[in-house]
């Protein structure tokens, strides 16, 4: 008789005292039999601590220096002794039936594809999205067979890590999350999990965001556009490098091509925002507004890569 796989579920968090609970709470309350839940008390400095203890033995708690969430989720993969890895952020929350779905999904697809991602809902202040939508994600069909997840991250950000369950040999096997970004290091995680194989989806959403719980580092970086876009040159660069001359992804190096240009006129633009010479300002908002008529015409180009799913069927 198959043995249940056991499912790793991560959760870093810092000065997290009154959501922290909520996020446990969800991962607790899952209808998946075998879960273990490792939270990662990145140097809390309020309460945190103390509420996590109130759970005694039905999870484990690290504590570290604050090191940034990259650096708290790979102390969590080091200690996880799951098949497959999951991550929650400690202001997010889980359907009670997303682990079981997911995995449900992965063991029938089998070891070729390395990872699962749901749809999100990521609910505003004044509306409700997913980030399928965000994402221009339009599958036709309920679960099944992302088959050019490399193609499509190169042009578009994908919210992954709350959605996200891995192979942990394959989250080895890649290096886990770059510590050198604090932002967006979620983004480079997928990027190079892309190229890994087809990826398993679930239209559903089964992830719970919240505009209102957002951490200090994502305010922050609403605030000062060069906060978050300086690290997404830096990680299509990156990306770029990997993939150039090595002839994997032929129309994936194009995009990242593409994608790398289109990073770095916007970091121009916020670069420009932030000097002080009269009128900075004024021409910063209107590169900004060509940016975005730019990218809205891309985005409704035949050419621009759309989602390829399938469903997933049984070989006779």
């Amino acid at each position: 008789m198959a043995t249940t796989p056991l499912v790793s579920t991560i959760i870093p968090t810092y000065n997290r005292e009154t959501l922290i609970a909520q996020a446990v709470d969800s991962v607790l309350a899952q209808t998946f039999p075998n879960v273990e839940v490792i939270v990662v008390d990145d140097g809390s400095t309020d309460a945190t601590s103390e509420v996590l203890a109130r759970y005694g033995d039905r999870i484990r708690v690290i504590s570290q220096r604050n090191a940034g969430p990259a650096a708290a989720r790979n102390r969590g993969i080091a200690a996880a002794n799951g098949e497959f890895i999951a991550f929650l952020d400690s202001d997010d929350l889980w359907l009670p039936e997303k682990l079981e779905r997911q995995v449900n999904l992965l063991e029938r697809l089998g070891n070729g594809v390395p990872c699962c991602l749901s749809n999100i809902r990521l609910s505003y202040q004044n509306r409700e999205l997913t980030s399928f939508e965000i994402a221009w994600l339009n599958p036709a069909i309920d679960e099944g067979v992302w088959r050019n997840p490399g193609e499509v991250l190169a042009t578009r950000f994908v919210l992954f890590n709350q959605g996200v369950v891995v192979r942990h040999d394959v989250l080895e096997e890649i290096g886990g999350f770059d510590e050198r970004f604090w932002l967006l290091e979620d983004y480079d995680l997928a990027l190079r999990l892309s190229l890994k194989g087809d990826w398993a989806f679930i239209r559903d959403p089964l992830v719970i965001w919240r505009e209102s719980a957002t951490s200090s580092l994502s305010r922050e970086a609403a605030q000062d556009d060069r906060r978050w876009k300086q690290p997404l040159v830096d990680i299509l660069e990156k990306q770029l490098r990997g993939a150039s001359g090595k002839g994997r992804d032929d129309r994936r190096e194009k995009w990242l091509r593409h994608e790398v240009k289109r990073a770095r006129r916007q970091l121009g633009v916020a670069r420009i925002g932030q000097m002080s010479f009269a009128g900075a300002s004024i021409v910063s908002k209107g590169l900004e507004k060509l940016e975005q008529y730019r990218s809205a015409l891309h985005r409704r180009s035949p050419w621009f890569p759309r989602m390829q799913a399938e469903e997933f069927r049984v070989a006779n």
